[in-house]
C-alpha cells in the first residue's frame, strides 16, 4: 500500500467496522445489485476513487488492472485483505497522485456525496483519464421532489456528523457535466434518488 498522504489535515472518517456493517445491510437491500452494475464491463487501467474497505474491489472483472485510492489508511488495510491484487494508495479525491491520462476508467461508489470539494475531485478524475476514457459514478443525489429535497437540506447537519461528512442533496449529475465530461448514460433508481452515471472525457 502506497502512503501518499495529503497535507490538508485530518478528515472525518466513518470507522471501518461500522462502515462495513452498514454497507452489508444496504447490499442486501438492493445496493449490491447496483454495485455489480457499477463494475460491469470495465477493463484496462482502472482507478477506483474512495475505495474505503474494498467492498467494490471484489466486484471488478479480472480484466481490470485496478488502482484504488482512499484517504483513510485503516479502511485501506481492510481493502488490502479483500483485494490483494489491487494497488492501494492513500490519497484524497481532490489531489490524485497520478500523471495525466493514466487510466482508461475511473469509478466511484457513494463518494462524491462525502468529498469536501466535488468539483475539484471531478476535475482530478478527468485529468487522470485518457482522452475518451470513461467515468462511472454510483451516487445518491438531491431528490427531484422539492419537498423531499428540502428535508434533505434540513437533515444534512445531523446526517453528516453520523456519516463522515456525507451530504444527502448534492446535484452530482450536474457537477459531472460542469467538470467537462460528456454524458454517455444514466440509470435512475429509487425514483431518482440514486443514479448510476456514465460519462466520458472528450477525446
Amino acid at each position: 500500500m502506497d502512503d501518499s498522504r495529503d497535507e490538508h489535515g485530518p478528515a472525518r472518517f466513518t470507522p471501518p467496522g461500522i462502515y462495513d456493517g452498514a454497507v452489508s445491510v444496504l447490499d442486501r437491500l438492493g445496493l449490491g445489485r447496483l454495485r455489480r452494475e457499477l463494475s460491469r464491463g470495465i477493463a484496462g487501467r482502472v482507478l477506483e476513487v474512495g475505495a474505503g474497505t474494498g467492498r467494490q474491489l471484489t466486484r471488478h472483472p479480472a480484466a481490470a488492472r485496478v488502482t484504488a485510492v482512499d484517504p483513510d489508511a485503516a479502511a485501506l488495510r481492510r481493502a488490502a485483505a479483500r483485494a490483494p491484487g489491487a494497488r492501494l494508495v492513500i490519497a484524497r479525491a481532490e489531489d490524485l497522485p497520478f500523471d495525466d491520462g493514466s487510466f482508461d476508467w475511473v469509478i466511484c461508489s457513494l463518494v462524491l456525496c462525502t468529498v469536501g470539494d466535488p468539483a475539484a475531485a471531478l476535475a482530478e478524475m478527468r485529468r487522470v483519464l485518457r482522452p475518451g476514457g470513461r467515468l462511472r459514478v454510483l451516487e445518491h443525489v438531491r431528490s427531484p421532489n422539492a419537498a423531499i429535497a428540502r428535508l434533505q437540506e434540513l437533515a444534512n447537519p445531523a446526517w453528516g456528523r453520523l456519516a463522515g461528512g456525507c451530504r444527502l442533496d448534492r446535484p452530482t449529475e450536474e457537477t459531472v457535466l460542469r467538470a467537462g465530461f460528456s454524458a454517455v448514460g444514466r440509470k435512475s433508481f429509487l425514483r431518482g434518488h440514486v443514479v448510476l452515471i456514465e460519462a466520458a472525457r472528450p477525446a
